[in-house]
């Protein structure tokens, strides 16, 4: 069910402590942890204690959550003194999207160009 914790969801695992991560922040309703696949110089991951399926589907079942976890990546890049970043949410596995639980990259500390792909 949305929202709840899922058996087999890797974020979900990390947010239990039963996966490793190197944890950057944490409030009530987000956790924040370096990628462990970095695709710039600063990359976090930035996600819901509560699980949705993508970003769409957070922002519809509980926009406030949502909402955090925009706040945090600002707060993640100001924390990794970040001049410049970008906040990227994959939906679907073609868009690269490979764990389905919402989550932003928070990605900086070089120059990234646009279109990104």
């Amino acid at each position: 069910m949305a929202g709840e914790p899922q058996a087999d969801c890797l974020f979900c695992k990390i947010i239990a402590g039963e996966v490793p991560a190197t944890l950057v922040r944490e409030t009530e309703t987000t956790v924040a942890f370096r990628d462990i696949n970095p695709q710039a110089p600063t990359h976090v991951l930035v996600i819901p204690r509560v699980h949705h399926h993508d970003a769409a589907a957070l922002a519809a079942a509980d926009p406030k959550i949502a909402a955090d976890v925009l706040r945090e990546a600002g707060e993640v890049a100001a924390a990794e003194k970040l001049d410049s970043y970008r906040i990227v949410f994959n939906t679907g596995s073609g868009a690269g999207q490979t764990v389905f639980h919402a989550h932003a990259h928070v990605l900086g500390g070089r120059g990234l160009q646009w279109p990104p792909g």
